[in-house]
C-alpha cells in the first residue's frame, strides 16, 4: 500500500511538472570554465517530465576563477560552470536510467532574478557553493522558491573557510532556520537507495593529493539539510564532498566507481525526494 501510494503521489507531482514544462524558457547553452565545446545530444529538444536545473550565481570573495575571466557571470565563464554540463549530462543519463521519470538529456541553467524562471523547476543544483557569491536580492528568491515546494542541492566545496561564505549566504534566504546533519533515518536517505554508507566522495584532481588538498578541516563527509516547518528538506548540503565531479568523471576508467556510484545514488534519492516531498 505505502509502494502504491508513493508511485501515485510521484505521478501526481510528475504530471505537474510535465505542465510546467509548458512554460519553462528554451535550452540554452554557455561556455563553461573547464569545457569551451560540446556537442548536443541528438535528442537534447525532446520534452522530458523533469531536466537538470543548475543554478547561475556570480563570483564571490572566494572565486578562484573570476579573476582570470573577469566576465560577465550571465553568459557562462564562471565558477557556476564548474564541471558543466558533462556532470550534469551523465547524471540526467544515470537518472534516465534508473527511474522511471522521463529525464531530458540536456540540463538548464537558472538564473534568480530572471523572470520567475526558477519556479518552474521543482529541483536545483548549486557547485563551489563555497565561492558563490548571492547576495540578498537572490537569497530572497531562493527562500520563496523553497518554501513553496522547491528543493536545492548545494554541493563541492570544503574546508572551514568555504563553509563560512556559504552559512553566510545561505542565510541570505534562512537567517531564522539552522542548518543540521541529516539523521541516517530521514527518507531522503532511502527514496531508491538505502544509503546507510555514506562515505566521503573526493574530486577527480584529489585523488593524488588526498582529502587534505583543501586543509585538515577539509577531511570527513558531511550530509547536511536545512529543513521547513513540516520536515521537509528544502537544502541538502554535500560538505567535504564533491558529488559533481564524480558525475562528471563517470565514465572516466581512472576515477574509481565506488565514487561516481555513490554519487548517483545520492543524486537519484535527492531527486526522487524532492519530486514526491
Amino acid at each position: 500500500m505505502l509502494a502504491r501510494n508513493a508511485i501515485r503521489t510521484l505521478a501526481a507531482v510528475v504530471a505537474i511538472a510535465g505542465v510546467a514544462f509548458a512554460f519553462q524558457r528554451p535550452f540554452h547553452q554557455y561556455p563553461g570554465v573547464e569545457y569551451f565545446q560540446f556537442e548536443l545530444p541528438p535528442d537534447y529538444q525532446q520534452p522530458a517530465e523533469f531536466a537538470f536545473a543548475r543554478l547561475m550565481f556570480p563570483p564571490g570573495p572566494l572565486d578562484g576563477y573570476y579573476p582570470r575571466f573577469q566576465g560577465d557571470w550571465r553568459k557562462g565563464l564562471s565558477l557556476w560552470t564548474q564541471d558543466y554540463p558533462r556532470a550534469d549530462r551523465h547524471f540526467s543519463q544515470a537518472l534516465r536510467r534508473l527511474t522511471r521519470v522521463t529525464v531530458r538529456s540536456v540540463e538548464q541553467p537558472i538564473e534568480l532574478e530572471d523572470d520567475s524562471e526558477v519556479f518552474n523547476w521543482p529541483w536545483l543544483y548549486a557547485v563551489q557553493v563555497g565561492e558563490w557569491g548571492l547576495n540578498e536580492d537572490e537569497g530572497r528568491i531562493l527562500r520563496e522558491y523553497l518554501l513553496r515546494g522547491g528543493f536545492f542541492m548545494a554541493d563541492d566545496f570544503h574546508g572551514a573557510a568555504e563553509w563560512g561564505e556559504f552559512q553566510k549566504r545561505i542565510q541570505f534566504a534562512f537567517p531564522d532556520r539552522p542548518i543540521v546533519d541529516i539523521p541516517d533515518n530521514d527518507p531522503i536517505f532511502h527514496t531508491v537507495y538505502d544509503l546507510s554508507d555514506r562515505f566521503q566522495v573526493p574530486g577527480q584532481a584529489h585523488l593524488r593529493l588526498g582529502y587534505k588538498a583543501n586543509g585538515p578541516d577539509s577531511i570527513g563527509a558531511h550530509w547536511r539539510g536545512i529543513y521547513d516547518d513540516k520536515g521537509r528538506i528544502m537544502v541538502a548540503i554535500s560538505y567535504n564532498s564533491d558529488l559533481g565531479d564524480a558525475w562528471e568523471y563517470a565514465d572516466d576508467p581512472y576515477y574509481p566507481e565506488k565514487f561516481s556510484g555513490l554519487a548517483i545514488r545520492v543524486g537519484v534519492n535527492y531527486v526522487i525526494y524532492a519530486l514526491t516531498h
